[in-house]
C-alpha cells in the first residue's frame, strides 16, 4: 500500500482560498482521469465538500506523487500552484487513512461530530468506481472509512458534539434564541434544491416555518422537492416552486433565505438584497476593520504540516480561516436573514452591512465552531479510529500476501495432480475407490504440511514490516512470478469487490 492524499480544508487554508478552489462535479472527472493518465498514480478519488479537496491516490513513488497531485489540484482548481502550495497538507500510507477515518468521523468537520460528510464520501468512491479510477485499494480504503464513522456514530456520542452545517446555521440565525421560537411562522425561501438545500428546507419545515418557497435553476428539481415537503403525514407546512429569475421579488416577502448553489458566481448581490428591503446601498462604503487575526506560517514539509492540521483541533488552526477584515452587520431589528451554505458563496458578503439583515455564511460558522464541544466524545472517537487505522493495515498487508499463498496452494495442487496421473500409469489396476483414497490422503498429507506455514505467513504479513514475507515464500517454493500476478489480478478485476 502506498496510499498518499493531497488536499487543502477549512484547517488549512482560508475560506477565500476555499471558494476559489472549489471544484464542480464534471471537473472532478476530468481530474480522476488525468490522475490516472499521469504517472505516478495508479488508482484515484476525490473528496470535494463546500469546505474540503482532497485527491487520493495509490502511488509509486512518493515524492514524485506529491508534485503530481499538487500540480493537479493546482490546474483543476484554478488556483495557482504557488498560491495553493502554502495551503495544502499531504498525508501517507497509515497517516492518509488515519486521516480520512478521521473525516469520516466527523472529527475534521467545521462543525465536530457532523454526519453530512458519510454520504459526501459515498459520493466520491461513487464516482471513482463510476469512472473505474478507484481500484482495490481506495475501494477498500471508503468502504472502510464509511463503516468507520457509522460506528463512531453509533458508539458515541459525538452526534451531540455537532450538528449538520445547516442546523448549526440556523442557530447562530437565531442568536441564542431557540430555533424552533425563532423560526416559528416565518416565511422562508430555499435557493437550491440539491441534499444541502433539501436538507435546510426540511429542518426549516421542521422548526416550524409557515412557509417555503423553492427557488432551483432546473424547475422540475425545485417541484420535487416541493413534493417532498408537502407530503400527507409530513410537517404541513406549505411549499411551492418558483423559477430562478422570481427570486428578486421572493426577498420582498421572506424573512429567512437559505442558499447553497453550485453556482461560479453570486446569486444574491447586495444591491438586489437592499432593492428587496426598499434600503439604498453604497458600494463604496467601507466595512469597518477588525484586528487582523493572526496566521500560523505553514511549515515547510509535510510532516510538519500534517502535524499542523491534525493540532488544529485545539483551535490554533482555525484562527487561520478567521477574517482578517470583519463586515460590521447591520443594525437595527433583523427583517432579513440570511444563510449562505454554498462554497464559493452564492450571498454578497456586504449584505451583511445592511440595516435589518443578518448574514451567516461558511467563514463565520467556522469562527462560532471553533471550540469543540464534548470533549469525552472526541476522545472516544479519536480511540476507535486509532484502532481501526491499525486494523486496516494489518488487513492490507495480510492481503498484500494472499496471492503468493494462493499461488502456493495452487502449485501444490498441481503437484498432487501429476503424482495421482503417475501413479494412474504405474498402478492402472487401482479400481475407483482406492484411486480416490490415495487421492485424498495425498491432498491431506499436502494441506497439512501447508496449514502451519500459510497461517503463519499471512500473521507475520499483517505486522509492521510483514511485506518482505511474501517475497521470501516466493523465493522459497519457486513461485511463478506470473501465477502470482494472475491472482492478483483476478482478485482487482472482481467486479463485485467495494461495491457500495
Amino acid at each position: 500500500m502506498s496510499l498518499l492524499v493531497v488536499g487543502l480544508s477549512h484547517r488549512s487554508a482560508p475560506v477565500s482560498v476555499l471558494e476559489r478552489a472549489s471544484l464542480a462535479a464534471e471537473t472532478q472527472a476530468k481530474l480522476l482521469q488525468d490522475a490516472l493518465a499521469a504517472e505516478p498514480a495508479v488508482e484515484a478519488a476525490a473528496l470535494a465538500t463546500c469546505n474540503r479537496i482532497e485527491l487520493y491516490a495509490d502511488v509509486d513513488k512518493f515524492h514524485a506523487g506529491v508534485a503530481e497531485l499538487s500540480t493537479l489540484l493546482a490546474q483543476h482548481s484554478g488556483v495557482g500552484l504557488d498560491e495553493l502550495t502554502p495551503y495544502l497538507y499531504v498525508h501517507y500510507e497509515d497517516r492518509a487513512v488515519h486521516h480520512l477515518f478521521s473525516v469520516a468521523c466527523g472529527l475534521d468537520s467545521m462543525v465536530v461530530g457532523e454526519g453530512q460528510i458519510l454520504g459526501q464520501i459515498k459520493d466520491a468512491l461513487a464516482l471513482g468506481q463510476e469512472l473505474h479510477t478507484a481500484g482495490r485499494l481506495l475501494n477498500d480504503l471508503f468502504q472502510q472509512s464509511l463503516r468507520v464513522g457509522k460506528r463512531a456514530h453509533s458508539e458515541t456520542g459525538i452526534d451531540r458534539a455537532g450538528q449538520s452545517l445547516v442546523t448549526f446555521g440556523l442557530e447562530q440565525l437565531a442568536a441564542g434564541a431557540d430555533v424552533a421560537d425563532w423560526a416559528r411562522g416565518k416565511r422562508a425561501l430555499v435557493i437550491g434544491a440539491g441534499s444541502m438545500s433539501s436538507l435546510a428546507a426540511a429542518t426549516l419545515a421542521r422548526a416550524g416555518v409557515s412557509e417555503i418557497t423553492v427557488a432551483n435553476r432546473t424547475r422540475a428539481r425545485a417541484d420535487r422537492l416541493v413534493e417532498i415537503l408537502a407530503q400527507p403525514g409530513g410537517t404541513g407546512v406549505t411549499a411551492r416552486a418558483v423559477e430562478m429569475a422570481a427570486v428578486c421579488d421572493e426577498l420582498t416577502r421572506a424573512d429567512v433565505v437559505v442558499s447553497c448553489t453550485g453556482a461560479t458566481g453570486l446569486v444574491l448581490t447586495a444591491e438586489a438584497v437592499a432593492g428587496a428591503l426598499g434600503l439604498a446601498f453604497d458600494p463604496a462604503a467601507e466595512a469597518p476593520a477588525a484586528p487582523a487575526a493572526s496566521v500560523p506560517a505553514p511549515p515547510a514539509d509535510s510532516d510538519r504540516h500534517a502535524a499542523w492540521v491534525e493540532n488544529g483541533t485545539s483551535g490554533t488552526v482555525r484562527q487561520a480561516v478567521r477574517r482578517t477584515t470583519v463586515p460590521a452587520q447591520g443594525t437595527g431589528p433583523v427583517r432579513l436573514a440570511l444563510l449562505d451554505l454554498a462554497m464559493p458563496r452564492d450571498i454578497d458578503g456586504a449584505t451583511a452591512r445592511l440595516d435589518g439583515v443578518r448574514l451567516v455564511d461558511i467563514e463565520s460558522l467556522a469562527e462560532a465552531s471553533a471550540d469543540a464541544p464534548m470533549a469525552a466524545d472526541v476522545d472516544q472517537v479519536r480511540t476507535i479510529v486509532a484502532d481501526e487505522v491499525a486494523a486496516f493495515g494489518a488487513a492490507q498487508r495480510a492481503a498484500h500476501i494472499t496471492p503468493t499463498v494462493v499461488a502456493l496452494r495452487t502449485m501444490a495442487a498441481g503437484v498432487v495432480a501429476g503424482e495421482i496421473a503417475r501413479l494412474d500409469g504405474r498402478l492402472p489396476d487401482l479400481d475407483e475407490k482406492q484411486r480416490a483414497e490415495i487421492t485424498q490422503t495425498v491432498r491431506r498429507v499436502v494441506d497439512k504440511l501447508l496449514h502451519a506455514p500459510t497461517v503463519r505467513v499471512k500473521q507475520l504479513a499483517s505486522e509492521p514490516g510483514g511485506a518482505g514475507y511474501a517475497d521470501a515464500l516466493r523465493e522459497l517454493f519457486d513461485l511463478d512470478p506470473q501465477t502470482v500476478a494472475a491472482v492478483s489480478r483476478a482478485d482487482l478485476n472482481d467486479p463485485n469487490r467495494g461495491r457500495s
